[in-house]
């Protein structure tokens, strides 16, 4: 015990005292995102947090330590300071069986990794721009590290919103002559020809299978956009070719439909893919175009509410200081319900649309979440449109689910209830 308090000590440079800190995380709290990457810097250094799952939005509970505390000012996140008995007291509310609420011990900083393209800036995509902001550290891996093992040392893997069909993202009808896709195909085949693939597609398939493996083992897996669908149709196509020739340089297997294998994926299944290589679309689990029916003032998703002390993985994963959260567009969008299998753990629909947003699943010992869409904070983010400024947003809610993945690997593991 001596060795602890003297090592936190040398961490801090102040001794603790009999108060702790709380975050909260509810309408009160200055800059949600930031709360987040404070919480992660503690658990870096090392020091057990809690996270006070539907209590004041899913607050957070920290040792009274002068550093955190000087951190939290120079980061702008609000706090306040408890004195043991008022701790107590809320522990005791918490615990009571009538109260959908509960106490989960963060011990661990996960080791994080992002499956990005090299040249790839933090604001091409949501994770990493709030990462950055959130001062959350990751290291970028690509293809070559995926297909040599390297996921071992990662614990949290997100993939940036890539096609892993061998499409290119369906660009080819309005960009097939824009510098930035030509180049972005020279570079994957080059990439491919490098490992031992004839084709894009057949390099993307091998990356998808060993970050399935990846889960299985035990990993945690997030992505959003593009590199949800498209992720889960490369799965179920391993056994055929649904890549036209001006991708692949051979024509698409005429039974590639019949010939997709719902089985070895995680999300989806009983679609149609779009066949048509001029279409921006991959399949109809894309719902996409259903948000035609309405406009930005009343397009939003509703977050579900999940026992907390029963289901308590669904529970973190949708902590917000609301539950009601505004649409935005993507590549993907949302995901049409009727295509979502039934083990399937829905988090967030669109309900006035009959879409899904927001999906967790389980596979071996790891888990899996999609999210549609592609920047909570810009509604329909088109190609070179300017990064957005999350110090504009620094209380986004759409933002916070992305931000609630990140943490929860670091949750002590309990025996699932029976």
């Amino acid at each position: 015990m001596q060795k602890i308090i003297f090592f936190l000590f040398l961490l801090f440079g102040l001794q603790a005292k009999a108060t702790q800190i709380i975050v909260p995380m509810d309408a009160g709290q200055s800059n949600h995102l930031k709360a987040y990457g404070a919480a992660f810097f503690v658990l870096e250094n090392e020091v057990v947090i809690e996270w006070l799952l539907n209590y004041r939005g899913g607050a957070f509970l920290m040792p009274h330590l002068s550093t955190i505390e000087d951190m939290l000012i120079i980061r702008g996140v609000s706090y306040e300071i408890l004195a043991d008995g008022q701790v107590e007291a809320i522990k005791r509310e918490i615990a009571n069986p009538e109260v959908n609420q509960e106490v989960v011990q963060l011990e661990k900083a996960p080791k994080i990794a992002v499956y990005t393209p090299g040249g790839k800036q933090p604001w091409d995509d949501a994770v990493t721009l709030v990462m950055e902001y959130a001062e959350i550290p990751y290291d970028k891996v690509y293809d070559s590290t995926v297909i040599a093992g390297g996921l071992v040392e990662y614990d949290w893997l997100h993939l940036h919103h890539e096609d892993f069909t061998g499409q290119y993202g369906k660009f080819y009808a309005n960009f097939k002559n824009a510098p930035w896709y030509r180049q972005q195909v020279a570079e994957l085949e080059q990439s491919a020809r490098k490992l031992g693939f004839e084709k894009v597609s057949d390099m993307k398939l091998a990356v998808a299978a060993n970050i399935k493996s990846f889960v299985f083992g035990g990993g945690f897996l997030f992505t959003m956009c593009s590199g949800t669908d498209s992720y889960d149709i490369a799965l179920a196509a391993h056994e055929t070719d649904i890549c036209e020739d001006m991708y692949d340089g051979d024509p698409a297997d005429p039974n590639c439909q019949e010939k997709l294998d719902y089985s070895n994926s995680f999300a989806f299944e009983n679609y149609e893919l779009e066949q048509n290589p001029l279409v921006y679309e991959y399949s109809e689990i894309d719902g996409t175009a259903d948000h035609r029916k309405v406009n930005e003032k009343n397009d939003y998703f509703t977050l579900f509410d999940f026992s907390a002390k029963w289901d308590v993985v669904p529970t973190m994963l949708t902590q917000c200081h609301t539950d009601i959260i505004p649409g935005f567009y993507g590549q993907t969008t949302d995901f049409r319900k009727e295509y979502i299998k039934s083990n399937v753990t829905i988090m967030g629909e669109s309900q006035n649309l009959g879409t899904v947003r927001y999906i967790h699943g389980e596979h071996g010992m790891g888990t899996w979440t999609f999210y549609g869409g592609h920047d909570p904070e810009d509604y329909q983010h088109r190609v070179g449109d300017p990064p957005t400024d999350l110090n504009l947003h620094p209380n986004s809610p759409g933002y916070r689910l992305i931000l609630n993945n990140i943490l929860f690997p670091a949750a002590k593991k309990k025996k699932r209830k029976t």
